[in-house]
Parts: C-alpha cells; structure tokens; sequence
C-alpha cells in the first residue's frame, strides 16, 4: 500500500528524529526529540500533534441524524449543536468497525471523526448505509489538518493566539468556530491524552502556516512537538484504546470494555441484537489493565499465563553489583489465558504499563499473572484503568483552577 502524507509532511521530514508507517497508511513522526521528554511535556506544560491521518467524514441532509443513529450504538438525536460525543460502530454481529466521535452543527449537519487505520473501511460503511436515507456524505479527510494542543497550558496558550471564539466557556466535549491570524477554524474540546486539550480542524491548504505559527507562538509558553511514541504513552496512562491495536471487528464493546455508550433503550441499532446476546451470557475475555514487574516494555502479543503455570527457579546472580546473591527467576508452562495489545513505559505513573485481553476468570483487579514474551517471563498484576487521573479531573479543568 502507497504512504499516505499529512499535510504536515514537509515539517516532520525535516524536524522528527524519525519517521514511521501509522495511522494505516500514513507516514507519522514517532518522536522529534525523546519520547519520555514529550510524554512529560504534555503532562507538565502543553504539547503539539498532528494528528491529520484520523478521517472526518461530512454529513448532510434531513436523513443525517437517523442514518447516524442506527450506525452508532450511542444517542445522537439528544446532542445539541456544538457538541460531539463518543460512541462504537458496530456490526450486525457486534463486532466493533470503529470507535468515532460525531460532532452536530445542526438538525441536518454532522461530522463523523473516524480513527486512523481504519478510516477508509468506516467511510465505506457509512456510505452503504446511507443509501436511501436522503444524506449526503462526503469524505472530506483530505481536505482536512488536524494539529492539536494538548497539556495544563493549553487553554492559555490558545486564547492568546485565537480570536472570535471564547476557550473559557467552551466545556469538555463541545466544539466551535474561530480564527488562527485570517484561517478559520473548528476548534474541539476533547483530545486522547487525558489532559486539558483542543483540536484544531483546520483547512489543508492553511495546514502548514498554522503549524508554524502555533509554534513559533508557544515558544515561550514552552510548547513542543510530540510524536506517536509519547502519543501512546499518554493513552496509555489513560487506558485509551487504539483501534487496530487494541480492538477490531473481532471484540464486541464488552470485551473491550466499551459497554458504557450502549444505549439498549434505542429502539434499532446495528448489532443491537448481538449485543443483547452477549450482555445476557457474558464474555470469556476481557480488556484490562497491567503493571508490569520489569523495567522494559514487552511486545503486543506477548501471551499472559496463571502464575500457576510458572515455575519459579532461585539462581546465583553471577556478576555486577549482587555477584553471589540469589535471585528468582520465573519460567513459563504452556497454558496462556490472553494476550497484550499495548505495552509502554509510563512517565507521569513510572514503570511499565500493558494493555491486554484476559480470561475473565483472571480479569480481576489484583490478580497476579505472568507475562512470557518469547525469551522471558515477567510477572504482573491486574490494574483498574485509568491508571492515572481515574476521575478525569485534568480533562475537565475549569479556567483558573489547578490541575
């Protein structure tokens, strides 16, 4: 499949330390200086990316409204004007096609913001199903840039650069028209680093002085650039999911742990069945969250074990510091109960984060299991997600009060 460029493309050839295939068929920066160092500077100050390869997919018409609220497990018809919300696609048979945000700017007007890698499935999904339905949809992904301003500082910075637009009265999850300098601009509340942020919708064409500017804007406000690396990371802390990674069309919302935007009172959805099946008897795994007793990432796929199935053999360490001392070393059986999807190190909560499906029988908060990757096996223990910020307090940080 041919690379697919942002419109930011020139910026990150010349500045990011290293470039990388993500967001399906995009060429993505993975970090510009050090991913530890940008993870931080989104938590501490305020950070920058561009996240352009997501899909935004316009629609329009007196059908707009019902054809989104059978595609969409969650409400549509009680949002308001300026307001977006995050709900799963489903199949017929439950399985999640991707996980969206819809933003409304009238009865006959929506946006539908897909994920990245499978933004061309999802588009074609929407177009089937919106035959017949008197709406009018357009991709518009092309013609869109989507740099966003994530950290504390956020809100400050911004109102210093835009104008026709007021960022203290603009709640979480609600979006609104402004002006960068003379390009006119959406600018959303809501963001995937569990921090005070904006995304800024942005004409393509205009994509490249916007960057700039912003940048050359923040310098002093101690804004910076980060790559996919520190993105995930944040997510991570987070236990956000990546579609492609984390879920696909293989896990219902209850595996997924996505459940909570079901909204069974809607009379028909796609899936609604299905996924009354599976309320009703349950799933044999689910998406949880681990600390990791190691201090190096292991590799999505790495399978998970019952700390029964592993043996624990007590060796001499032979040299360094603890010449001479013992040590346990864990060494796998042959049985594993699930697998990781995601795994990074975690700077703001410190050590080793994992995302992974898990039988259900092990998928509870404190249980010890074992992860193997292949050459080593590491103990780790089943964590509530979010692991940082459960209350969300950052995201929804009113002007004027400290996070």
């Amino acid at each position: 499949m041919p690379e697919r460029r942002s419109p930011l493309y020139d910026y990150h050839l010349r500045h990011a330390a290293q470039l990388v295939r993500g967001g399906g068929d995009y060429l993505v920066p993975l970090c510009y200086t050090a991913p530890t160092e940008e993870h931080l500077v989104v938590r501490r100050d305020l950070g920058m990316q561009d996240l352009s390869s997501m899909g935004e997919i316009d629609l329009k018409g007196p059908g707009a409204e019902r054809l989104l609220d059978q595609l969409l497990v969650n409400h549509v018809r009680d949002l308001e004007p300026g307001q977006l919300r995050y709900s799963t696609m489903c199949n017929p048979a439950g399985g999640i096609v991707d996980d969206v945000t819809v933003y409304k700017f009238h009865d006959e007007h929506f946006m539908l913001v897909t994920s990245s890698a499978p933004r061309r499935q999802s588009a074609r999904w929407i177009a089937e199903h919106a035959v017949g339905t008197a709406t009018y949809v357009t991709d518009i992904s092309a013609s869109i840039a989507l740099p966003v301003i994530q950290g504390p500082r956020s809100r400050e910075f911004l109102a210093s650069v835009l104008s026709d637009i007021e960022l203290e009265r603009l709640r979480y999850f609600r979006f609104a028209p402004a002006r960068l300098g003379d390009v006119s601009l959406v600018v959303s509340r809501s963001g995937y680093t569990g921090e005070l942020g904006y995304e800024l919708y942005t004409p393509a064409e205009d994509a490249g002085w916007a960057w700039d500017h912003l940048l050359a804007s923040g310098r002093s406000w101690g804004l910076r650039p980060y790559g996919a690396a520190a993105m995930h990371s944040l997510r991570l802390e987070k236990g956000y999911v990546l579609y492609g990674v984390d879920i696909s069309d293989a896990q219902t919302p209850y595996h997924a742990g996505l459940d909570r935007w079901i909204r069974f009172e809607k009379r028909s959805f796609i899936g609604r069945e299905a996924l009354l099946r599976v309320q009703q008897q349950g799933v044999a795994e689910r998406l949880v969250g681990l600390t990791l007793e190691r201090a190096a990432p292991v590799p999505a796929g790495a399978a998970i074990l019952p700390i029964s199935d592993v043996a624990t053999r007590t060796r001499r360490q032979l040299s360094g510091a603890e010449a001479g001392a013992p040590h346990d070393e864990l060494s796998a059986g042959s049985t594993p109960i699930g697998r990781i999807t995601t795994c990074a190190s975690a700077p703001t909560v410190g050590g080793v984060l994992a995302l992974g499906y898990l039988d259900v029988h092990h998928a509870w908060p404190g249980a010890r299991v074992a992860v193997h990757d292949g050459h080593h096996v590491i103990a780790a223990v089943v964590t509530p997600t979010p692991f940082f910020d459960p209350a969300g307090a950052r995201l929804r940080a009113r002007p004027g009060r400290a996070s």
